[in-house]
């Protein structure tokens, strides 16, 4: 190490004691703190109701003695919020304690002599003895803006009152580990390379980590937009495109702290897998998790009487022309706004009822409520028309109250209870009245309110509402409402599917394509509210989405700006869509308020893999590489399976041995299951993720494409990447995301002759061996 190195090391070290020492004096305020306020709070609960004023003899009494009791509740809850608080603070302060910063930032204020000093943390922390004087920056504070988005000079950075000019004089990266300075050096750069390199370097975790230390200037700008309604992240495998929407999430919520809660954000993700992947990013940078959950987990929870289609199902779905033309206008914004425009038909004819039945027989039939439903003003909406016909049924239903009372089945039922069972009845409904014709009447009435109480919750459920049948008069209604032409789809074609989708329905199961439909149409029609309160929404691997199912999402999430991210190059679910998602996305959102931004740079896997895998499809070529080297992908050629899984086994050793995580990547999950068993045959240990519900584990795993999106592994080994298995264009996009995978190293294994879309990638940028 030069002197001068030295030098700057000794007085980051001098600094950095300073300011632990300070953590160390707020750490003993805030622990005084938690102590003096879980004594307050244990106080109060002891004493509370001796402090409570007890006054019940008048009705102002009663007031007063509520009152009081309120009083003491709220002070009992500022006590408990108060430690609580305290708690979260001490933690924080613990964290800086080890690890205070990462970054310095020296620079001038228009008008300042002197450069101001900026250290760049996870949180912010103001020296206790003047609070006004801050010691670190959160890395989210306006000002630290500097630090990812420039070099050396003059520069603008967004602030509260507006654009602020400084000049930056100085940017110093500070490696800290367990209070102590490890390295420290100055760069002229957004972000100096060493840092990243070194983080990127690092073996892959089964947790995703934040990467505040190593934000890009391309990724500050995803993390700090607040003026789109719609920001759109293209970024290429191992862009870094998931991470740096997680720190948009931290940032937003610093941003609008006392405005915003992790309650009114929710992040899409492909599968469970991955949230579990992610779910310590946001608790690492002092945040509570959003809400996250699948598109597969948002309509499941709403069909629970039908099995819908599952990831794997969908996967291994092999759909010829006629069925792929169809799914791809069922998917489509046009159909959409089909459903739309027939929805807005039922006003005025083709709603589908079901009777509402009693002790086997029709109580209320679906002509007499169609009869209702159509008698209200024309200028009823849905909502309103469904409302209106639900408080007519129950009149009538009271009504029926009155006239079955009156019944001869009641006045034995009557005669029949047993003082037992009176005295549940007076016990539920009231007190023992002694006038016998006043007793029958009320007994008469709870009896035959309790026999009515099925045909009650038919109204108040919309059970007499026949979403089943509306879906189905919905599709048989489409050669009408649409010209099926301009899909590639014959009238008999589409009859025939729709068939085929009651044919699945009574067996209780409905498409992932269909599920959207159907639930969009419900909603439509019984008049469901909107979610106004969510702000944010976030969805990961955008390209899996269909136009519907995003133009859903929009109406089910009216106020929330949309942030969509992913990759069209892997696009394993919706290749039709890549050429007009932009198109289609300028529909559903005001276009001035678009912000595309375009991630070309992968930072995930070394220089050889990313140049191996940009040959994979056909628009790679924009991709860039980081400068990391490692070692070139090997393909290795065997003529079996078993002299496959020889090769494999030999692979897991020698990754084994360099504590390399390795996932073998298979196409289907019934491949995987095969790999799996006959690596356990030969004594290797390995985890099958099968299910999206199971969690990464460290080792080697062997897991299907479909469940791998968005995760990365140490090393990757392709299982079978034979022509047989992939045998062309169709699969440029799997093999893609597959090989993407990969950090450090990527082996391909295939049984017999490659798939031809190896042999797009220069010969020098991969081995091929022979076993």
């Amino acid at each position: 190490m030069s002197e001068s190195n030295e030098a700057m090391k000794q007085y980051e070290q001098k600094h950095l004691n300073f300011v632990r020492d300070q953590i160390g004096i707020a750490e003993q305020q805030t622990e005084k703190t938690i102590k003096r306020a879980k004594a307050g709070q244990k106080d109060l609960e002891k004493n509370f109701y001796n402090d409570v004023r007890i006054k019940t003899s008048t009705y102002a009494g009663q007031m007063d003695t509520g009152v009081s009791v309120r009083q003491q509740q709220q002070m009992l809850s500022q006590k408990q919020n108060r430690w609580q608080t305290a708690t979260r603070d001490l933690e924080t302060l613990q964290k800086l304690d080890q690890n205070a910063y990462f970054a310095r930032v020296d620079l001038k204020e228009d008008g300042e002599q002197n450069p101001e000093k900026i250290y760049i943390g996870l949180a912010s922390f103001t020296d206790p003895e003047h609070p006004d004087h801050y010691l670190i920056y959160d890395w989210r504070a306006p000002i630290c803006s500097v630090y990812y988005d420039s070099g050396m000079g003059e520069m603008t950075y967004n602030a509260p009152m507006g654009k602020q000019t400084v000049d930056v004089t100085l940017k110093r990266e500070i490696q800290i580990k367990d209070g102590v300075v490890e390295t420290v050096f100055d760069t002229d750069e957004a972000v100096g390379d060493r840092v990243l390199l070194e983080n990127l370097e690092k073996q892959s975790n089964t947790k995703m980590k934040s990467i505040v230390a190593t934000i890009q200037q391309e990724q500050n700008a995803i993390i700090r937009d607040t003026s789109s309604d719609l920001l759109f992240v293209q970024g290429v495998a191992g862009s870094g495109k998931t991470a740096a929407v997680l720190q948009r999430v931290a940032y937003l919520l610093y941003r609008y702290r006392g405005n915003l809660n992790p309650g009114q954000l929710i992040l899409f993700s492909p599968n469970q897998l991955f949230n579990d992947y992610i779910n310590q990013v946001l608790p690492e940078l002092g945040e509570q998790n959003m809400v996250q959950m699948t598109y597969y987990q948002f309509i499941n929870r709403r069909v629970p009487h039908l099995e819908v289609e599952t990831i794997q199902q969908r996967f291994d779905e092999n759909l010829d022309i006629q069925q792929r033309n169809i799914a791809d206008f069922k998917n489509s914004l046009d159909f959409f706004k089909l459903v739309t425009d027939y929805a807005d038909h039922l006003n005025q004819s083709d709603i589908q009822f079901k009777n509402i039945m009693f002790q086997g027989k029709v109580f209320i039939s679906k002509q007499e409520i169609k009869q209702i439903y159509y008698s209200f003003n024309e200028n009823y909406n849905l909502r309103n028309r469904l409302a209106g016909t639900k408080e007519k049924l129950l009149k009538i239903l009271n009504r029926h109250i009155s006239s079955e009372m009156k019944k001869r089945w009641v006045e034995e039922t009557v005669e029949s209870l047993s003082k037992q069972q009176l005295q549940m009845l007076y016990a539920k409904y009231g007190e023992k009245i002694e006038d016998s014709d006043k007793e029958y009447n009320f007994l008469a009435k709870q009896i035959v309110t309790d026999a009515f109480k099925k045909v009650r919750v038919q109204i108040m459920k919309n059970r007499f509402f026949s979403i089943n049948r509306q879906f189905v008069n919905l599709l048989r209604s489409v050669p009408k409402m649409a010209d099926l032409s301009k899909w590639k789809i014959s009238e008999t074609e589409w009859q025939q599917s729709v068939e085929h989708t009651i044919e699945r329905f009574k067996a209780g199961h409905i498409s992932m394509t269909n599920v959207s439909i159907y639930l969009y149409l419900f909603d439509l029609v019984t008049g469901k509210h909107p979610d106004t309160e969510m702000r944010y929404l976030f969805v990961d691997e955008v390209q899996d989405y269909t136009p519907f199912q995003l133009a859903y999402l929009k109406w089910n999430f009216p106020r929330a700006k949309f942030t969509l991210l992913g990759d069209l190059n892997q696009a394993i679910f919706t290749h039709q869509y890549h050429h007009t998602i932009m198109d289609d996305l300028k529909q559903m959102f005001d276009p001035e308020k678009i912000k595309v931004i375009n991630l070309l740079k992968s930072y995930r896997s070394t220089k050889q893999i990313t140049d191996f895998t940009k040959y994979l499809i056909p628009d790679g070529g924009d991709i860039e590489a980081y400068a990391r080297t490692g070692e070139k992908p090997v393909i290795t050629v065997v003529d079996d399976e078993t002299q496959g899984i020889t090769a494999l086994a030999n692979q897991l050793q020698l990754n084994t041995e360099v504590k390399d995580t390795t996932a073998i990547i298979g196409k289907t999950l019934a491949e995987c299951q095969d790999v799996y068993q006959k690596l356990q045959d030969r004594g290797i240990q390995a985890t099958l993720i099968q299910t999206e519900n199971q969690r990464l584990v460290n080792g080697v795993i062997v897991v299907p494409a479909y469940l791998a999106k968005g995760l990365e592994f140490d090393a990757v080994v392709m299982w079978d990447g034979s022509d047989t298995n992939y045998p062309d264009q169709n699969d440029d996009k799997l093999v893609y995301t597959i090989c993407t995978r990969a950090m450090h190293r990527l082996d391909i294994i295939s049984i017999g002759k490659p798939s031809p879309l190896f042999a797009k990638v220069p010969k020098d940028d991969y081995r091929q061996v022979k076993e």
